[in-house]
């Protein structure tokens, strides 16, 4: 499966500079959130595939879901075989629909116990935040979350991708990373990812 993962700024590549066809090798979008609904619809549209998203701590502010699109927070959604377990939002800095402290982010995990264990588990996290102490901030707003360790260690899922951390605040931000048996994409603007390295 191809999968185009997107978040927080929208990549000039598949919109300003759009293509007709630029977007067929794709079998998925997943998006990482704070992304305006425009944007998303446009692209999958576009693209003729699923689309799966989680909110960012940005995306109380734009009024409405966007149409066409999958939300994947707080469950686990199934797009080609492929299991896709959405926790959006980002650490609580201010009021807001999409922030969260880590005892709030550790509840919504554990809700997740029944779907988790009637899917066997997952393939992709798919979230805004990055895991504490892997691509994150010092700084509260961009603090991520230890839970997202644990959901790791324990079901060992191919992916773990994310935004929120975007090289507007720093160029040398990677986009790949490792946790275990995990690759870890931080999506900002866009990245694309071929699951067949991963045997998914």
């Amino acid at each position: 499966m191809k999968i185009l993962a997107v978040s927080d700024v929208p990549s000039d590549r598949y919109y300003e500079y759009y293509r007709p066809g630029i977007l067929d090798e794709f079998d998925l979008i997943l998006s990482c959130g704070d992304l305006r609904p425009e944007y998303l619809e446009f692209l999958v549209t576009m693209a003729r595939c699923p689309l799966v998203f989680v909110h960012g701590n940005h995306d109380d502010s734009y009024g409405r879901e966007p149409q066409g699109c999958i939300c994947a927070d707080d469950s686990i959604v199934t797009v080609g075989g492929v299991r896709i377990l959405g926790l959006g939002g980002a650490n609580r800095y201010r009021d807001g629909a999409y922030m969260y402290t880590e005892r709030q982010m550790k509840s919504r995990v554990r809700k997740l116990w029944l779907p988790l264990k009637k899917h066997h588990g997952f393939d992709i996290l798919l979230t805004h935040a990055a895991a504490f102490g892997l691509n994150d901030f010092e700084t509260i707003p961009h603090r991520g979350f230890q839970c997202f360790h644990t959901l790791m260690d324990q079901y060992e899922p191919a992916y773990f991708i994310h935004g929120h951390i975007h090289r507007n605040y720093d160029f040398r931000i990677p986009q790949r990373d490792q946790h275990g048996k995990t690759i870890v994409i931080n999506a900002f603007e866009h990245a694309v990812i071929d699951t067949k390295e991963q045997g998914i």
